[in-house]
């Protein structure tokens, strides 16, 4: 057996169809868990997941910061507010939650479900008693109001 017939694809061949049979590809199977492990991996420093597959990172968050607020918008597509649960600790929020198969006994799937949890630092000008959370078709939007004294520290540096 030569070492390109492992490979899905080569110069000479078309990409191979994933296999539709009862059992998936073992060679894709631990490609899979071996990208979790990084992905798992990497987000435990904060680093950006070292694959580029779909589920890295999630769920993917934007950050805005104004004067006297910093917002937080995350997509989760498919869940619902009981499926949620968010926590703000120590200047930490935290956002976990699992999101359940639609598909049971599917033959071949590329659609995420697990459970999730992502944590974005957020310093100690956070009002704790001042957050908002609203989540309206598929996407969270938590809303985080900074302490007064922190929004008069801000100080301009001129740039000679």
């Amino acid at each position: 057996m030569a070492l390109t017939d492992l490979m899905p694809w080569n110069r000479n061949r078309a990409l191979t169809p994933p296999r539709l049979s009862g059992q998936e590809d073992p060679f894709t199977a631990l490609q899979r868990s071996m990208n979790r492990i990084f992905d798992d991996f990497s987000s435990n420093f904060g680093l950006p997941a070292v694959s580029g597959g779909a589920w890295s990172a999630w769920p993917r968050v934007e950050i805005r910061e104004s004067g006297n607020e910093v917002k937080i918008t995350a997509d989760l597509p498919g869940m619902e507010e009981k499926d949620i649960e968010l926590s703000l600790h120590d200047g930490v929020l935290t956002l976990k939650g699992e999101k359940k198969s639609e598909s049971e006994g599917a033959l071949y799937s590329e659609r995420w479900h697990g459970q999730f949890q992502r944590s974005v630092q957020l310093g100690p000008e956070i009002d704790p008693d001042q957050v908002n959370a609203a989540f309206k078709n598929g996407v969270l939007t938590v809303t985080l109001a900074k302490k007064p004294e922190a929004q008069t520290a801000v100080k301009r540096i001129p740039i000679n």
